[in-house]
């Protein structure tokens, strides 16, 4: 929870749906609830297990705003992912920043089908009604590290085998990188075990043995069939990790904590760190908790944790469907009785403030009349003044619109005589220019022709020359023409609509239009 959180409840319950168990904290003491009952006071936490969603990573352009980033990832989910259409998935995300990609965001993404929360959550809901958060399993384990319960760096693989599901999760630099889950439960497990056994064993009696005897100083028929079910177990678990190294381009896996949901009197750690050969260790770690309990799963202790961590220490992944109702206040009923409420106060209120208001507004009325008759009497002699002024500033805007019109005629004729000094040599030079451009490509000047015109509401200004060209050679009007394109295009546009051959005088003809830009 946040620091608003914690002061807003006074108890935490943890919840697991698959085992249908309950531990309530209250201050720094855990303990197991059977029957757990709705408190409005209380905050509700849960998880998912790895088995239940679906997990990926997704690059983003970083040039795609934080508004539209949900979006994005959201489509972009179903696209690469294949997601099924029909079904409108719950999408959780959270960011991992890669510094060799410098143009996109890094996310996990977590996506779950709502009916599956549903199906999981159904028998909590209807004990409890809310539930606040409901966290994807393998993200609790950042608490260990927002807490300095693991203080190493480096690469750490987490293993924890639950009666429905069993995953493996790695953590890189305390930030989550990759989660699987394994067909190694404790139903799959026993079921293995059977076949190995060759024989049914009850399901209670397996889930005995693995919890209250130990594997090295049994004298139990199963102890050969546990033992070859466990080098099973990690040897899958020793070809996922080589496979993982190698797609995360991994070097090292530093440590690997492995631990069970049930107790365990068999150091699992032991025999992993054996076939495994990788430093491993228990989930036993100093919680901090006090527990009257013989035993409580590993995961309810991670909730507890979790929930007393400020928000920028914990990965923000929320996949509740079972929100509490808004503050009465914040509620359209709320909001419809506290209105009614007001009215009801506004009219017991209304007759006394009626008959003070109209007290009060009789004197005031009198020392305004007499206010009154001082302010006319300035107005007055303020408007006489006023209309004064009018009249004097009349007669010198007529004196400035005489000078403008005066300005004005004498600016159109300066801007007359500029055109001739400035346009004329120009339309000379331009002509000597392309005389000689003509020359040098072998093509004659039959006419020129000078044209212009000023904009108007109908038509746009232009200045144009037409040169009628004429050439033995159409090929020579064409190269003149890419030739002048290419050495005065950024100051006039040529254009030519057709080259013409007359048969008779066996000459070619074109009209060229130049345009000034």
């Amino acid at each position: 929870m946040s620091k608003k959180e914690q002061h807003s409840f006074s108890s935490v319950l943890s919840i697991n749906p698959y085992k249908n168990s309950y531990v309530l904290s209250t201050a720094s003491s855990l303990n197991v609830v059977t029957t757990p009952i709705y408190n409005k006071d209380q905050y509700v936490i849960s998880y998912l297990n790895t088995k239940s969603f679906i997990n990926s990573q997704i690059a983003i352009s970083k040039n795609i705003p934080q508004e539209d980033l949900y979006d994005a990832i959201y489509n972009k989910a179903y696209d690469e992912l294949g997601l099924d259409q029909a079904i409108l998935y719950q999408i959780e995300y959270i960011e991992t920043f890669n510094k060799l990609d410098e143009a996109n965001r890094n996310f996990h993404v977590f996506i779950i089908d709502p009916i599956t929360v549903g199906d999981a959550f159904k028998g909590a809901v209807d004990k409890i009604k809310y539930i606040d958060y409901i966290i994807p399993s393998p993200l609790l384990l950042k608490s260990l590290y927002s807490k300095d319960l693991i203080e190493d760096s480096g690469v750490h693989c987490f293993i924890y085998f639950q009666e429905n599901d069993t995953f493996i999760t790695i953590y890189n630099e305390k930030e989550f990188i990759y989660t699987k889950s394994i067909n190694y439960s404790f139903a799959q497990m026993h079921e293995r075990f059977c076949e190995l056994y060759g024989e049914m064993v009850e399901y209670e009696d397996f889930i005995n043995f693995l919890s209250y005897e130990d594997l090295k100083t049994t004298d139990s028929n199963y102890k050969t069939f546990i033992i070859k079910l466990y080098k099973e177990i990690f040897a899958n678990i020793n070809d996922i990790l080589t496979y993982v190294k190698r797609a995360l381009n991994i070097e090292k896996i530093e440590c690997v904590y492995i631990d069970t949901q049930l107790p365990s009197i068999t150091k699992i750690y032991e025999m992993a760190e054996v076939e495994l050969g990788i430093k491993s260790s228990s989930f036993n770690f100093n919680y901090g908790f006090i527990s009257n309990d013989s035993h409580i799963d590993h995961f309810h202790v991670l909730m507890h944790i979790y929930s007393t961590l400020a928000q920028k220490d914990r990965y923000e992944c929320n996949f509740t469907l079972y929100h509490r109702p808004p503050k009465f206040a914040q509620r359209e009923s709320g909001r419809a009785i506290l209105i009614s409420v007001a009215a009801l106060v506004i009219a017991f209120i209304y007759p006394v403030s009626y008959w003070t208001l109209t007290y009060a507004q009789t004197i005031q009325y009198k020392l305004l009349e007499e206010e009154y008759r001082n302010v006319h009497n300035i107005k007055t002699t303020r408007e006489a003044i006023i209309k004064n002024k009018e009249a004097e500033k009349d007669k010198v805007y007529k004196l400035v619109e005489h000078e403008k019109e005066e300005y004005l005629s004498k600016k159109n004729t300066l801007i007359k005589i500029h055109d001739v000094k400035v346009n004329y040599p120009m339309k000379a030079d331009l002509l000597q220019i392309l005389t000689k451009d003509f020359n040098t490509f072998n093509v004659n000047l039959e006419s020129a022709f000078y044209s212009e015109q000023e904009k108007s509401e109908k038509s746009e200004a232009y200045k144009e020359f037409k040169f009628g060209l004429v050439s033995s050679n159409d090929k020579k009007i064409t190269d003149l023409i890419k030739y002048l394109t290419k050495t005065y295009g950024d100051k006039f546009h040529f254009s030519i609509n057709e080259i013409s051959y007359n048969v008779d005088e066996k000459l070619y003809f074109g009209e060229l239009k130049v345009n000034l830009i």
